[in-house]
């Protein structure tokens, strides 16, 4: 009376739920979606929106690097002197390095309630920046700026 069942192979075979069908899935959200997309990835896109913008009226932006860092560095290199924490920042061309427009994202995200209220800050910021690294005013670079 030696009736053992035989032990199940192991090695690759098809993926199994648990017992009530609450096992592995897939995503819930294929990654072409805005759903998947992070914020700080749809903070970038806002960004690169803006940029593009203005690329239209100033071809020169071009040569320009655009980054988006979280927060500003307090250390003497880039931080602030004052009470305020910037919203953006510049960094000029020199020793071959493009000049630099940084938008740092949680200063801005905490400003901002909505999508589209974040949207027309991160504008408003990336024009000051720009307008600021060309010598301009800001409405000079945008003819919109401040009417929203």
């Amino acid at each position: 009376m030696d009736n053992r069942v035989p032990p199940r192979a192991a090695g690759p075979g098809p993926r199994r739920r648990d017992r009530h069908g609450r096992g592995m899935r897939g995503p819930i959200a294929p990654p072409q979606v805005p759903l998947a997309a992070s914020r700080a990835e749809a903070f970038a896109d806002l960004v690169q929106d803006s940029v593009e913008r203005l690329e239209r009226r100033w071809p020169q932006l071009a040569d320009i690097d655009f980054l988006v860092l979280e927060v500003p560095r307090l250390d003497g290199t880039g931080g602030w002197s004052d009470e305020a924490v910037p919203l953006g920042g510049t960094v000029p061309a020199r020793d071959g390095r493009p000049a630099r427009v940084v938008v740092y994202r949680r200063p801005v995200e905490i400003r901002t309630k909505g999508r589209d209220e974040r949207a027309a800050l991160v504008h408003e910021v990336v024009v000051e920046q720009v307008a600021e690294l060309l010598g301009l005013t800001p409405e000079t670079v945008d003819p919109r700026y401040g009417e929203d």
